[in-house]
């Protein structure tokens, strides 16, 4: 749902799969790289005890969102509070969890780069009026 919010609003985007526990020189790699890759906004999706996000931003300047992911233990709560527990210093964007979280992440990445790139900020105003204009005035 993230990607397909970054396509609709014409966001130039990576996709990588990486993991804090089962691939950490792999995660090392890509944020230690991503400056120098232009990447502007880092999304990371993360359940359980969700280091991702955390460990991404302890790596880079780079804004960093994270996304809980829905478990099947807790529902994702413990997602949740894994990336929006991160100690002073360390900070880490937490949208909610699960598919609501992952739409936002797209939007939140796009605000972001809106702040320097025109053609991004246009579609987000287009994409936020169409969102506006798609509320009733009455109830039926």
């Amino acid at each position: 749902l993230c990607e397909k919010v970054l396509k609709m609003l014409k966001v130039n985007f990576e996709t990588n799969i990486v993991s804090a526990h089962r691939t950490p020189k792999r995660m090392f790699k890509f944020a230690k790289s991503a400056e120098n890759r232009n990447i502007s906004v880092i999304i990371a999706g993360a359940g359980g005890s969700a280091h991702l996000p955390g460990m991404i931003a302890s790596l880079t300047r780079i804004p960093v969102i994270g996304v809980p992911i829905e478990s099947k233990k807790l529902k994702g709560l413990d997602s949740l509070l894994s990336i929006v527990q991160m100690p002073k210093g360390i900070p880490v964007g937490t949208v909610a969890i699960g598919k609501d979280g992952a739409i936002n992440a797209g939007l939140f990445a796009a605000s972001i780069i809106s702040n320097f790139d025109n053609k991004i900020k246009n579609n987000l105003i287009k994409w936020r009026t169409k969102l506006s204009k798609s509320v009733k005035k009455k109830p039926k």
